[in-house]
């Protein structure tokens, strides 16, 4: 008996987690999103080198990525990603992580992950439906610091660069076996009615009130390579 109910407590962790969620945590999703980017560009020789930040495509921040049991990998986190586009950074759209083998890494609670897109194919990432970190996107752990001689490497044979970030320190993370997926629900639910990622992303939708601080944020710290 005692295992049945224990099966359904994990059934409805799992149901709650991937529900759609009110507008007031989707928000505060954004805050606290907002605020790891700004916290980043505090600290610039701490954070991630000029050079990626110039040429940067799209950006994803999932606050407090935490174990969860439901969770093949036992990974879980639900986040925001924004593009690059002609005329700034494009509406907010979520996302969510799950899996991966990189438990190890991240140790206690909860640890937040910045993923940079670094070309048009991490774009492309970013477009589908679900995808797999190191099997359907090349990905590596992104160097840190202002003016970083770290290996480049990146600039040939990866599509997105990988971070976390856990008790203020900021590290490449490597994230393979990590699946990214749309969260069209969380999605939908934001804007009031459901729009394709790729609309979102390339820029044509306007974003809500609410999202303009965190596009903010993203826009001065990942400024272009003409600013």
């Amino acid at each position: 008996m005692k295992k049945v109910l224990a099966l359904f407590c994990v059934a409805g962790m799992s149901l709650s987690a991937f529900a759609a969620t009110d507008m007031a945590t989707l928000n505060d999703r954004l805050e606290k999103s907002r605020i790891i980017i700004d916290e980043l560009s505090r600290t610039p020789d701490k954070g991630i080198p000029d050079g990626i930040v110039k040429q940067a495509t799209c950006v994803a921040v999932v606050p407090s990525l935490k174990k969860a049991a439901f969770v093949i990998g036992g990974q879980y986190g639900q986040g925001v990603v924004t593009c690059r586009t002609s005329h700034g950074w494009s509406a907010p759209a979520f996302i969510r992580m799950a899996g991966g083998s990189f438990g190890f890494q991240i140790g206690g609670q909860g640890t937040d992950l910045v993923l940079v897109a670094i070309n048009d194919h991490g774009l492309q990432d970013l477009l589908k439906n679900k995808f797999k970190i190191g099997a359907d996107a090349a990905a590596a752990a992104g160097p840190v610091g202002r003016n970083s001689q770290a290996s480049t490497d990146w600039k040939l044979n990866s599509e997105l660069l990988t971070y976390s970030r856990s008790k203020g320190l900021f590290a490449g993370i490597d994230l393979d076996g990590t699946s990214v997926s749309q969260n069209t629900d969380d999605t939908d639910t934001f804007y009031g009615s459901p729009h394709p990622f790729e609309q979102i992303l390339k820029g044509n939708v306007l974003p809500p009130d609410s999202a303009r601080p965190f596009l903010r944020t993203v826009a001065k710290y990942f400024h272009s390579v003409q600013d």
